[in-house]
């Protein structure tokens, strides 16, 4: 199933993983090169000239292939297997988002990834009612065919494991695969190990840190065709995970609760800003019964989305200095970039994407971009 460390066509494992661990290389330019030069070998070989264009003076730095070589081997004696976009056992929905991860690692069934997914997220601090409800939902989604997806934290997350266990269940972690996080959670970690399956895109060794929880949350909703928030307060990471859920085009469902319970504040507001009402699983099923196709790609709902140009041609230094004259720390989006600046769509890419990757800007989810000052 592991895909292999080479391929002729450029997208090996070893080629994606380089191009990935790259200096000033995520996610977002991770496959905006790939769109541009068709393979992450012929990225490789485009971004030193593509940095130095964007006005970098010391080399990018890209792995050599040794490092990268002692990460799959890590990868395998934790006994994970990495995946690639390109692997037909990724997430599909997953490959759909603006800044999906190159390659994850998988411990476990990685066929359950290729069913249709609901997200369950909550309070780690859950009542009784509120865990005996994530279960009861998670195991009744299960039975209508649905594989539940969730983050392995204690409370709602663990239950919801629990309840999707016969049916297929996938825990998303914010740390290396062979890290158990949360410890109390040791027993169900090693039960969905065996008989479910857990994914990551932190390379094996990386701690459990507060900053790689929005991360982990963006791939729980991206996987999913919906969101159920069951209990969470008004400042929990739930809340992230629906705004996440939103922003991809997912479906967001959460459950009332009662008004003097801070547990209850995270899904009262939401249903206050439109969520759709969950009271049993069939709320979910039903709105799902004809949301069997894939959603939209970024590409055709951001309207200022652009292609590059695919010959390794470089921007005007006018260029990048009108782009640059216009950029500050506070985010704006490629659509208001392009209002203000007298450049083409093609000469605009080719300039942030040099500037990108010589660590001028930092390219943001939602087709935002701001200067590194």
């Amino acid at each position: 199933m592991q895909q292999q460390s080479s391929s002729a066509d450029g997208n090996g494992l070893a080629d994606v993983l380089r191009l990935i661990r790259s200096e000033n290389v995520g996610p977002l330019t991770y496959h905006r090169l790939i769109r541009r030069f068709g393979s992450a070998r012929a990225s490789l070989d485009a971004l030193p000239d593509l940095a130095r264009a964007g006005g970098r003076r010391r080399p990018v730095r890209i792995p050599a292939m040794g490092e990268i070589e002692r990460e799959i081997a890590a990868a395998g004696e934790a006994g994970a297997t990495l995946l690639t976009h390109f692997d037909p056992h990724y997430p599909q929905w997953l490959t759909e988002t603006e800044d999906a991860p190159p390659v994850i690692g998988v411990l476990g069934s990685a066929e359950l990834l290729t069913r249709p997914m609901v997200g369950i997220v909550g309070a780690r601090n859950a009542s009784a009612n509120g865990r005996n409800y994530a279960r009861k939902l998670a195991r009744e989604l299960g039975e209508g065919g649905f594989v539940v997806a969730s983050g392995l934290a204690r409370g709602i997350d663990a239950a919801a494991h629990e309840g999707a266990l016969p049916t297929g269940t996938v825990g998303v972690l914010g740390c290396g695969l062979d890290i158990i996080y949360p410890p109390q959670n040791r027993d169900l970690f090693l039960r969905m190990a065996e008989d479910a399956v857990i994914i990551s895109e932190f390379p094996i060794g990386t701690a459990a840190q507060a900053s790689n929880f929005p991360r982990r949350n963006r791939l729980i909703s991206g996987m999913s065709r919906a969101i159920a928030v069951v209990e969470a307060n008004r400042r929990s990471g739930s809340l992230i995970t629906a705004r996440l859920a939103l922003e991809q085009g997912r479906e967001v469902f959460a459950v009332p609760g009662f008004p003097l319970d801070p547990r209850s504040e995270g899904p009262n507001w939401l249903l206050r800003q439109g969520a759709q009402l969950l009271e049993r699983a069939d709320d979910i099923l039903d709105e799902l019964a004809g949301a069997m196709r894939l959603p939209k790609s970024p590409e055709q709902i951001v309207k200022a989305e652009f292609s590059c140009p695919d010959e390794r041609s470089f921007s005007s230094r006018e260029a990048k200095s009108s782009l640059i004259s216009l950029l500050s720390s506070t985010p704006v989006t490629v659509d208001e970039l392009l209002d203000e600046c007298q450049l083409s769509h093609q000469e605009a890419a080719s300039a942030l994407l040099e500037m990108e990757l010589a660590g001028r800007l930092e390219r943001l989810p939602g087709n935002r971009i701001a200067a590194l000052i």
